[in-house]
């Protein structure tokens, strides 16, 4: 019972001593809430500093983008011609349509030798930025279209395929794992995108991929140091 009314009594202190501790809570959440205030306005002054930063870097990052590029379609198919070319009907239309300039159209067969041959003259002349190659990219035999553009390659541009990859998931689920779409950027600084030969291969890659970039990578391959 005592040590109940002590400890009401001790109660009674602490109630007087809660006002206190208000009173200091008070004060303490009055100087916090100002030291907040004051955070907060630094945090808000910093978050802009960085947002001006992010858009100056931004802005210098995108500073050589290329907004015309020339570019070489080229088909890889020994059944196709240039008549009947679906797939490099679709890269043609979409490239210029995006305010490009497809300056040569060209088809070759299934063989190592003459892609090899067609991507060294086309990546020798001043007026193309980049290739787009459609067809070859699976495991059969006759697919060499990934060897032989990739011994160009100065600089593999590994993303592309593994982008290309898992967008094609969607529609054609594990099958996915026989694209070998690729890209790379070539020791004069051409940059090379390779895609499978269907028309759904050309229109995803040249859509979702090879559009929204090829400015940006074209203007960084052949910027001088």
């Amino acid at each position: 019972m005592s040590d109940h009314t002590e400890h009401r009594d001790e109660g009674d202190e602490h109630d007087y001593g809660v006002d206190h501790h208000n009173g200091h809570e008070h004060g303490e959440h009055d100087h916090h809430n100002g030291h907040e205030h004051g955070e907060h306005d630094h945090h808000n002054g910093q978050d802009d500093h960085s947002h001006e930063h992010h858009d100056d870097h931004s802005h210098e990052h995108h500073h050589h983008d290329v907004s015309d590029v020339g570019i070489a379609v080229v088909t890889v198919s020994s059944s196709r011609s240039l008549d009947d070319d679906p797939a490099g009907d679709i890269l043609a239309t979409e490239l210029e349509a995006a305010g490009h300039t497809v300056v040569t159209r060209e088809l070759v067969r299934d063989s190592f030798d003459g892609i090899q041959s067609a991507i060294g003259n086309l990546s020798n002349r001043g007026d193309v930025g980049a290739i787009v190659t459609t067809g070859g990219t699976g495991v059969t035999p006759d697919d060499v279209t990934i060897e032989a553009v990739s011994d160009f390659f100065e600089k593999e541009l590994p993303g592309f395929g593994e982008l290309f990859r898992s967008l094609s998931r969607e529609e054609i689920g594990t099958r996915v794992v026989g694209t070998r779409a690729t890209a790379g950027v070539t020791t004069n600084g051409t940059v090379v995108f390779s895609l499978p030969g269907s028309e759904n291969a050309a229109q995803l890659g040249v859509e979702s991929l090879i559009i929204p970039e090829i400015g940006h990578l074209v203007g960084l391959a052949s910027r001088e140091e």
